[in-house]
Parts: C-alpha cells; sequence; structure tokens
C-alpha cells in the first residue's frame, strides 16, 4: 500500500506551523510548545538533559538521553505538535523507550482506529518509520509473527506489539497514524500484549488521564534492551524480544507531582485478570532494574521526592 506521508521532523514541523521560532530562552520556546511545562531556571537540577542541539529535550517525559550510538527521533503533527518521541539504538535496532505526554487538548477523541478499515488498504497502516534507516527496522509484515515465543509452541508467535498505544493518541488521524511506525512496535507474545499490558494501558489512559486527577500527565514505556539477562529471546531476522516491559508516569496536577513504575515480565501467559498494584515499583527501583534515568529534568528536590516514594505511598496516591 501507499501511504501519503508528511515529514516528520519536529521542527520542520513547528517552524512550518509557526509556533518555533528562534529565541535564546529554550524555557520559552518550551512554554509555547507545552504550556504545561513548568519554569524551573531557579530550581537547582544536576541530572538534566542537555536541550543546547533539541530543546525538546528538556520536557519532563523525557528520561536522561543515553547518546553514544543512540539517537532521540521525534514525530509531531501540525494540528498537534508533539506526538511521542522514542531513543532509538542504531546498533542494537532497537528503541530504549517511548515518551509522550497525555493534556486536555491531545486527550480528547477525533479518530477511530477502526476507520482504517475504510481505506484503500483496507486495515491499520503498520509502515517503516521514515526518520530512521529501514535496514534497522523490524519488516512490516512477517517478521514478528514468523517468530514464537521459546517453548511456545505455533500458537504464540509475537503481536506488533504498540509502545505508544494507538488508542493513546485518537486526536487526530494523523497522530493515530505515526503510532503504526515499525520503530514503535516492540515483540509481545498475545498473552503479554492482550493481556496485562493493555491492562496497563487502560488504566493509564482511563483511570488516571482524567481533568480531575492530572494537569499533564508524562509517560515513559519500553521494553529491555541493554542486559543480556533482560532480553527473552530475538526474532528470526535478530531483533529483541525483551523479556521485561516497564512504564514510568508523573503526573503533574497545579504544583503537586507524583510518580510510579510498572515492571512486568513477559510471559505467554494471561494475566490479564491480575492486580496492577502487583507490578508497582518506585520509579528509583525501576531506575536500577533499566539503568534508565526518568524524570531527570524535574529539579532536584522534586525528583528525589516522587520518585523515591515508598509503595504503600504509591498505591495512595494513585488510588490502587
Amino acid at each position: 500500500m501507499k501511504l501519503n506521508i508528511p515529514f516528520r521532523q519536529l521542527f520542520i514541523a513547528i517552524a512550518a506551523a509557526g509556533v518555533f521560532t528562534a529565541c535564546d530562552d529554550a524555557e520559552s520556546n518550551l512554554s509555547r510548545l507545552d504550556p504545561n511545562f513548568p519554569q524551573q531556571a531557579s530550581s537547582a537540577n544536576n541530572n538534566k538533559n542537555d536541550d543546547k542541539v533539541n530543546p525538546l529535550l528538556s520536557q519532563l517525559q523525557f528520561p536522561k538521553v543515553r547518546g553514544g550510538s543512540s539517537e532521540v527521533i521525534s514525530h509531531s503533527t501540525s494540528a498537534l505538535g508533539l506526538n511521542y518521541s522514542i531513543e532509538w539504538d542504531h546498533t542494537l535496532r532497537a528503541q530504549r523507550w517511548t515518551c509522550f505526554y497525555f493534556n486536555a487538548s491531545n486527550s480528547v477523541q477525533k479518530w477511530n482506529r477502526s476507520n482504517w478499515k475504510n481505506t484503500t488498504w483496507g486495515g491499520d497502516p503498520f509502515q517503516l518509520d521514515p526518520d530512521v534507516p529501514a535496514n534497522e527496522q523490524p519488516p512490516v509484515k512477517g517478521e514478528f509473527s514468523g517468530s514464537y515465543y521459546p517453548g511456545g509452541g505455533y500458537n504464540s508467535y509475537y503481536n506488533r506489539g504498540h509502545i505508544c498505544a494507538s488508542q493513546d493518541r485518537v486526536c487526530s488521524k494523523e497522530a493515530n497514524e505515526q503510532t503504526f511506525y515499525m520503530t514503535n512496535m516492540m515483540p509481545q507474545v498475545y498473552a503479554f500484549n492482550g493481556g496485562i499490558w493493555e491492562q496497563m494501558e487502560i488504566a493509564v489512559r482511563d483511570r488516571w488521564n482524567k481533568s480531575n486527577f492530572r494537569d499533564v500527565l508524562y509517560v515513559v514505556k519500553g521494553g529491555t534492551i541493554d542486559k543480556p539477562n533482560q532480553i527473552l529471546d530475538h526474532t528470526k531476522s535478530g531483533f529483541i524480544v525483551p523479556r521485561y516491559f516497564f512504564m514510568a508516569l508523573l503526573c503533574k496536577n497545579g504544583n503537586s507531582y507524583k510518580a510510579m513504575g510498572f515492571w512486568v515480565e513477559h510471559l505467554n501467559e494471561d494475566h490479564s485478570k491480575d492486580a496492577l498494584s502487583q507490578y508497582v515499583v518506585s520509579i528509583d527501583y525501576l531506575e536500577e532494574l533499566t539503568g534508565i534515568d526518568f524524570f531527570c529534568n524535574l529539579p532536584d528536590d522534586i525528583e528525589k521526592e516522587v520518585e523515591g516514594a515508598s509503595k504503600l505511598q504509591i498505591l495512595k496516591d494513585w488510588n490502587l
């Protein structure tokens, strides 16, 4: 199928829309891009991202950027602005994380995923990411479905598991389409993808993404790709199958913040009825497990408080 896909680079899209203008003050630019971005100029922050090249890296959803063989890729739309970002490792041929946020403007539904059935190709628009070399991405068809969970048998083939969920971006057709890039997919067996992972996504989208709960809900999601003991397997062409998946959530409501992590093993078992509370971890512990420094752009005092919260406090704060 042939899709008419506009160039996705964030700065060009924003410049074309006339939103991003040259300015020495990076935070004032960020305020225009995200009106909920807090002004932090006077707050101590010793581990924040270097935003000199890319001012977006100061937004709160971004973890500490790894660098080296990794590159941050951001996708945007003319109407929405920033849609989501990934850290793509060119050597490992995998994303380390996807980050995005929910607010009032991007939480509305103006597109239904079932509408893709009415297109000329008659289905979801899975496609290669135009901003990542094609030879680093899994083929659109046959790669995951032709690979199998270890010991799982013929019916244990992998799904193209969204990291930024399709249903999280139904504010426009274009935003939804971008979630079908293969860089936003990781191999997930159906019992996991349609089970506990989906239940976590529903809770994030429908339980915590509410106007009385948040001004902004920042989300980081991914699967483990860096540590050998956290890699389950590889697909038939050598793409990583994570042994664990994670979510890191930061809720900003007024001047208050709270954070929570999920850590879940990638099992070929149905755990959709499990209480989500059993997968809750602090952000501090999630950082130990993954080696990723989440929410590094928070002022140090706020970061220490919210990332070090006890599980008991997290369950109370997030109504679990």
